[in-house]
Parts: structure tokens; sequence; C-alpha cells
């Protein structure tokens, strides 16, 4: 179920009728709980990666729209996906590449300034001026 759900890009609804061809009847909701389920048990993964990746001593951070169904309309609406990544194999850091991804339903400044309220060194970013709050602060 999950290669063809995240991978293939499948929604459950889609998921669910296919499983009935198949004679397997699993409701939507079903698959739900089990998505919403798997996720909890990695939050202390998630955590741990999140609190690594913002110890480092450099970060790039960036933000991309992505669309969010929004329920009733029969469309989706924009929200923002924000990147901060830690790669320093160019300046031969020892420390393995990783990223942590934090999601908001608009671009408001803010966000960034709540998800690295804890980061203290450099931060390559673009022009974006939701970042500024951020390099006027020390340090």
């Amino acid at each position: 179920m999950q290669v063809a759900r995240y991978a293939d890009h499948l929604p459950l609804y889609r998921r669910s009728g296919s499983y009935a061809r198949e004679g397997v009847d699993l409701e939507c909701s079903t698959l739900a709980d089990w998505v919403g389920r798997s996720a909890a048990l990695l939050d202390p993964l998630s955590a741990a990666l999140r609190k690594d990746v913002l110890a480092s001593d450099v970060l790039h951070g960036d933000d991309t729209p992505v669309p969010v169904l929004a329920p009733g309309l029969g469309k989706t609406r924009t929200g923002r996906l924000w990147a901060y990544v830690r790669d320093g194999r160019p300046c031969a850091s020892d420390q393995p590449p990783a990223a942590v991804f934090f999601y908001s339903p608009d671009r408001k400044g803010d966000h960034p300034q709540s998800h690295l309220k804890t980061f203290k060194g450099i931060l390559n970013a673009d022009g974006y001026a939701g970042f500024n709050a951020i390099f006027e602060t020390e340090p």
C-alpha cells in the first residue's frame, strides 16, 4: 500500500478502490488511521533528526509551494514546505548531510522564525523577506 500511496502519489480513496477490486474491503478511514498511527510512531525519530540538524553550524533554508486539498471545495490551495538542509561535504565536514522539513498553510515570515528559534549558526537563504527577522537578530 505505502509504495502506491507515496511513490505513485495515489490518494487513499484510490487505494481503497484498488483493494476493493481485489476483494479486500479496506475503507479509506481505516487506511487514514493506519497512516496517522505510523506517522505518530515516527515522531521520536523526526524530533531527533530535527534536533540534530538544527544543532548544525551552517544550514541552507528555503521554502516551496505545495498543493494541498481544500476539503469540500473540489480544488487545492497552496501550502508551503520549508526545508532546512545541512550538507558540509564541500567543506570536508564529517557530519552526514541531512534535512528537516516543516509544513505551513501560508508563507508568513513567522514560520521560519519559529522553526529556527533554537538554531545558532550561519543560515544561507534566498532573498525572501520572511527570513529578514532572523538575519537581524543575534546570534
